[in-house]
């Protein structure tokens, strides 16, 4: 292994604002070597997404941030090139935290969190549908949002990689599902593809919360959160007494210096609805079933997904200000080698 290059993504600076192209620096090491119980694994897909903007602030969070000068954090599907581990063999195909970088090396608790590919389906599939943004979905939806049939269901981010799941589930549930995206080619895909109801495109309404009004004429029994700011302003006057609202993340304030967190809009209204801020962690230990069903239901067709592919890590800082920035259709992921 120490005649391979391992290119890596550092975190150079924690920005103020919008993450720009100085936020990293790219940097070449000799690829690890692997030491006893521990692996050697060579990254092919690199999942980015909207959580990084978290681990690069010091701003108080539910993680510690990156350290300036480390390498950046992020999920991968990658294939074990060296093992001294009775864990995993060479040629193995994993889903680890392999990070921003063409190899990682792997001790025993990082093997023990990590798990074997879904042969079923693509392999960049156990980074988006079947993955981290898969159950974030399902449980985020079916534990807190509990969908019943005839709810109306609200998804913002309705063409991205959790909320394109969200609304299919909330479907399969019997709901009718109002999608909230940017532009009407997201707004298509979701009616057309992804079946929901209707979407509304906040980029062109005028005054959305009257299209939200006409939308669902009715109030809204759960509304999936994941952007915040206007979009959650218009959604909030609808919210039942006893609705549901999963809060999965606000997007469109995270590079804001002043936050304004959904919860605080949702208490302030005064009614009688559970929500509260989720992490997917919270179900650990039933990650396997929900993978599992998530990838019957692609294999059966009641799931379809899309996603975004960047070619090369080299691209990986663009494909995540393009995240954060509402340009990805579905899951974004950065093709790292194409050689498997």
């Amino acid at each position: 292994m120490a005649e391979q290059i391992n290119r890596k993504w550092l975190v150079a600076a924690y920005p103020d604002g919008m993450p720009t192209a100085e936020t990293f620096e790219l940097a070449e090491e000799p690829a690890p070597t692997a030491g006893p119980g521990e692996i050697v694994v060579r990254n092919i897909w690199l999942s980015v997404d909207p959580y990084m903007r978290a681990r690069i602030s010091d701003r108080a969070s539910y993680a510690a941030p990156v350290a300036v000068g480390d390498v950046m954090v992020g999920g991968t599907v990658a294939q074990v090139v060296a093992s001294n581990s009775h864990l995993y063999s060479v040629g193995e195909v994993i889903v680890t935290q392999g990070g921003w970088q063409d190899y990682c090396l792997l001790g025993p608790a990082q093997q023990d969190a990590s798990y074997r590919v879904d042969r079923a389906l693509p392999l960049s599939c156990s980074l988006g549908v079947t993955g981290m943004p898969g159950a974030t979905a399902y449980f985020g939806l079916l534990r807190l949002g509990k969908p019943s049939a005839g709810d109306t269901l609200v998804v913002s981010a309705a063409a991205g990689a959790v909320g394109s799941v969200v609304g299919q589930i909330g479907k399969m549930h019997g709901c009718r599902v109002v999608g909230i995206a940017g532009g009407p080619e997201k707004c298509g895909l979701c009616t057309d593809t992804f079946g929901f109801d209707a979407c509304l495109d906040y980029k062109a309404e005028e005054d959305l919360a009257a299209s939200l009004q006409q939308a669902c004429p009715d109030g809204i029994d759960i509304y999936f959160e994941n952007v915040g700011g206007p979009v959650l302003e218009a959604v909030a006057p609808l919210l039942k007494d006893g609705s549901r609202a999963p809060i999965c993340g606000f997007i469109s304030q995270y590079n804001e210096l002043a936050l304004q967190p959904p919860w605080d809009v949702i208490n302030s209204l005064g009614k009688r609805i559970e929500s509260r801020f989720f992490l997917v962690s919270e179900w650990l230990g039933e990650m396997p079933k929900a993978r599992r069903e998530l990838s019957t239901w692609v294999q059966e067709g009641k799931l379809t997904y899309r996603e975004s592919v960047a070619k090369g890590l080299e691209k990986a800082p663009e494909a995540f200000i393009g995240v954060l920035t509402g340009r990805n259709i579905g899951k974004q992921v950065v093709r790292i080698s194409a050689t498997h």
